[in-house]
């Protein structure tokens, strides 16, 4: 289904009845990684997936598609939806769409998943690095999404899963290069929400691949282990609906109740 929002189309499913569960989609995915545990969620819940801008069959608003921005768009859209409140679970970029939610207007959300993600501002290298990012991709592209893609799962993982590694792969080679480009210039720009994260009255957790290169899980368990955050940490890179679906799906189906 579709919706009207700033002059551009966005896209976005609706599953079952109950609580709203909320899940979006990381940088060069769409809402079509989710297709496994709508599934299982919609069974008990309300679950609504959402095409982030310049993503899948949502356009594009400009050059630069801050966090906050991405996340009016979601929140226009529950507005319309007539859902006030709802559990979000974020995957990479789509767990920085949900900080962002829950820092702008902490009452939509009753529970916080941090999926491969985390509430840590860009370092200053990894600024650099997304900067070199967007010049290559004005010239070469498709080396540059096929070199990148790869390096979200761990090493063994490109083997064991080789052909949902291709299905991801040929889906972030659709993003449009407008996409990919204004994408990494909003993430490179949001601060850091380790304190939103933390406010979040409900269950909060993180799910960390212990062979992530994206994530610092280490940083993020040492910075939670004394607050109420479930942690979950899985063998596997970044990539942990691919790579580790049943034991994610086990804990989140105990997460969303």
């Amino acid at each position: 289904m579709r919706f009207a929002y700033k002059g551009i189309k966005a896209y976005y499913e609706e599953f079952g009845e109950g609580e709203a569960i909320v899940l979006l989609h990381g940088f060069l995915e769409t809402s079509t990684m989710w297709h496994y545990l709508v599934g299982e969620f919609k069974h008990t819940h309300r679950v609504i997936t959402i095409d982030l801008p310049g993503h899948g069959k949502t356009g594009c608003l400009g050059y630069v598609h801050s966090m906050e921005e991405m996340a009016q768009l979601v929140m226009h859209l529950l507005q319309h939806l007539s859902v006030s409140t709802a559990k979000f679970i974020g995957h990479s970029m789509g767990g920085y769409v949900a900080l962002a939610i829950a820092h702008m207007k902490p009452s939509f959300v009753s529970g916080l998943c941090l999926m491969n993600s985390t509430f840590q501002e860009d370092s200053e290298e990894r600024k650099e690095l997304r900067q070199r990012s967007i010049e290559m991709a004005k010239t070469n592209y498709e080396n540059l999404v096929r070199l990148s893609f790869s390096n979200l799962f761990a090493p063994e993982s490109r083997t064991t899963f080789k052909n949902q590694f291709e299905d991801a792969l040929e889906v972030a080679l659709q993003t449009p290069v407008q996409g990919y480009i204004a994408a990494q210039n909003g993430m490179q720009l949001r601060k850091n929400h380790l304190e939103s994260f933390l406010k979040v009255q409900g269950p909060k957790a993180l799910i960390i691949g212990s062979k992530d290169t994206i994530v610092d899980g280490e940083f993020l368990k040492s910075t939670v282990q004394d607050a109420d955050v479930s942690v979950c940490e899985l063998s596997g890179g970044h990539m942990s609906h691919i790579e580790n679906m049943y034991d994610l799906t086990y804990f989140l189906l105990h997460f969303i109740q």
